[in-house]
């Protein structure tokens, strides 16, 4: 076996960065999600609303997954009936960037 193929044998075994950053950022509304919190709270029926083709459900998961990513945090504002916002956090606001330039390609692009 040649060095080039126990390179390429040992870059198969794990996910690459780029990668591992999709399965963070990639996840279908997440991306959404993060963009919709950079301006500050957001209540959770607002937020559904905001992305509108996302079934309720979907969005409840998606908030879930990214919470315990930390990229968002979740705080309950009242009990009877049970009202929730959601923040990006610190963390989260370091992909905003990311999400920036690629809305700017995709605007270029004319996609």
């Amino acid at each position: 076996m040649i060095k080039d193929e126990i390179i390429n044998i040992k870059n198969c075994e794990q996910p690459c960065l780029i990668e591992r950053g999709m399965r963070i950022l990639g996840g279908k509304w997440k991306a959404s999600i993060l963009w919709h919190l950079k301006d500050g709270p957001v209540r959770f029926n607002e937020l559904s609303r905001m992305l509108g083709g996302a079934s309720k459900k979907m969005v409840d998961q998606r908030l879930k997954e990214l919470e315990t990513q930390g990229l968002v945090t979740r705080e309950v504002i009242c009990t009877r009936p049970i009202a929730v916002t959601y923040e990006i956090t610190e963390f989260g606001r370091t992909a905003l960037e990311i999400l920036e330039k690629l809305k700017d390609w995709t605007e270029e692009s004319n996609f």
